[in-house]
C-alpha cells in the first residue's frame, strides 16, 4: 500500500475504480467461465502438483469467480475450511470461499465504523493493507491507517472469534510513525518463528521495511523489546519497497515484497521480489548474495500481457501447497485477485507457476 506523494494521489483514483468496478467484478461463475474463453490472455488453472523447475515465462493468475476484485488482499483458511480474505477499502472488505476459486463478498471489518483511526484517516474510511491470520482459537487482523502522502500513519490490531463481519473487537494501537521517525507504519505481516515468537514486519518507502517483536499474549508489541530493525531498504527508485511478507519454509524464512509502484491502474509498476535469511530477524540476502538492505531482492513476479503490476502479495500453506495471493490491474485498470502456486527450486528458491 501506499506513500510517498510520487504514488499517494494515484492509490485514491485505483481506489475509486476498485469501487466502481465492484459490481462488474461480481459474476456468477458461468459468465466467469464465458469471459475466460474470450479473453486474449486466459486465466491458467492451478496444477495440482509442485514442480521444481521454474516455467518459461510468467504464468497467468489462476482462475476466480464470483466476487474477484481486491486490493492488498490477505488470506486465512478458517478451522472449517472456509477461506476468508480481507483487502483495502472502506472499513476493511472481507469476502469468503469454500474453494479458493469462487469467492462472494462477506461484508467489512467494521459496519459501523473505525472512529479511533480518524487521528490518522483525517475521518476517512478507507483504510489499508490487512494482514489475517489464525492463532489460538481466534483470528488477528493488523491492518493501516494513514492519509495519501503521510507519514503520520499506523497499525492497528482486532481480534474475531468467528472471522465474520461485525464480530471484531478493537484491540488497540500497536505502532504508529512520523516525523519523529524514519519508517513508515502501515503494511503490516504476523509472522511467528520457529521458537513461537511472534514478528510484525512492516514499512513502505522511507527507510523501508522493518520489525517489531510482539507479545503472542496480546498480540501488540512486547514491552521488554523495543527495538526497531531493518529488513529491506531501496536506494534506488525513491526508496520504493513496501508490503513485506514472511513465510517459513524449509530452515529459511522468506521475505517477499513489492519493488516499484502500485495504484496506478495499468500503468502501475509493482513487481514482487524474495530474499530469505536463517534468522527471523535477519540479514536477508537474494539468490545471488545482495542483502535486501542494500537493494537486493530476486524477481518472481512481474507485468506480463494483461497482468499489470502484480504485488501485495501474501503466501498460506494449503493442504500441501504454498499459495500465493495477490492484486493486480486489468487492462481497463480495476483491481483483481490474483492466485498462483509457489514452486520451489533445487536451491530452495520459489518460483510462480
Amino acid at each position: 500500500m501506499p506513500h510517498p506523494p510520487s504514488r499517494l494521489a494515484a492509490l485514491g483514483a485505483a481506489v475509486a475504480v476498485l469501487a466502481t468496478a465492484a459490481l462488474a467484478t461480481t459474476v456468477t461463475a458461468a459468465q466467469a467461465a464465458a469471459r475466460d474463453a474470450a479473453s486474449a490472455a486466459p486465466a491458467t488453472a492451478l496444477p495440482a502438483a509442485a514442480p521444481t523447475t521454474p516455467p518459461p515465462s510468467y504464468p497467468n493468475p489462476g482462475r476466480v469467480t464470483g466476487s474477484t476484485g481486491a486490493h492488498d488482499p490477505a488470506v486465512v483458511r478458517a478451522p472449517n475450511g472456509t477461506y476468508l480474505l480481507a483487502a483495502t477499502g472502506n472499513n476493511l472488505p472481507l469476502k469468503t470461499s469454500t474453494d479458493r476459486v469462487n469467492w462472494r463478498d462477506a461484508g467489512v471489518v467494521w459496519p459501523g465504523g473505525a472512529p479511533w483511526t480518524s487521528a490518522y484517516t483525517g475521518g476517512g474510511a478507507n483504510l489499508w493493507a490487512p494482514d489475517i491470520s489464525y492463532h489460538d482459537g481466534r483470528f488477528l487482523l493488523y491492518y493501516s491507517a494513514s492519509t495519501f502522502g503521510s507519514q503520520r500513519s499506523a497499525i492497528f490490531l482486532a481480534t474475531s472469534p468467528t472471522g465474520a463481519a461485525g464480530s471484531w473487537t478493537h484491540q488497540g494501537l500497536v505502532i504508529e510513525s512520523s516525523g519523529a521517525v524514519n519508517y513508515n507504519a502501515i503494511d503490516p505481516n504476523l509472522f511467528v518463528d520457529g521458537a513461537g515468537q511472534w514478528w510484525l514486519t512492516f514499512g513502505s518507502f522511507w527507510t523501508g521495511i522493518k520489525s517489531i517483536r510482539l507479545d503472542p499474549a496480546t498480540g501488540r508489541r512486547s514491552t521488554t523489546d523495543s527495538a526497531v530493525r531493518a529488513l529491506a531498504q531501496r536506494q534506488t527508485a525513491s526508496g520504493a519497497v513496501e508490503a513485506p511478507f514472511v513465510y517459513r519454509r524449509g530452515g529459511f524464512y522468506y521475505l517477499f515484497v513489492s519493488f516499484d509502484l502500485c495504484c496506478r491502474g495499468a500503468a502501475s509498476t509493482y513487481r514482487i521480489m524474495v530474499g530469505r535469511s536463517a534468522t527471523p530477524t535477519g540479514p536477508f540476502t537474494d539468490r545471488n548474495g545482495i542483502a535486501l538492505t542494500s537493494g537486493g531482492g530476486t524477481q518472481i513476479l512481474a507485468g506480463h500481457g494483461s497482468t499489470h503490476g502484480p504485488g501485495h502479495q501474501a503466501v498460506l500453506a494449503d493442504n500441501g501447497q504454498d499459495v500465493l495471493f495477490y492484486h493486480y490491474y486489468a487492462d481497463n485498470g480495476a483491481a483483481r485477485l490474483g492466485i498462483n502456486l509457489l514452486g520451489w527450486d533445487s536451491a530452495g528458491w520459489p518460483f510462480v507457476y
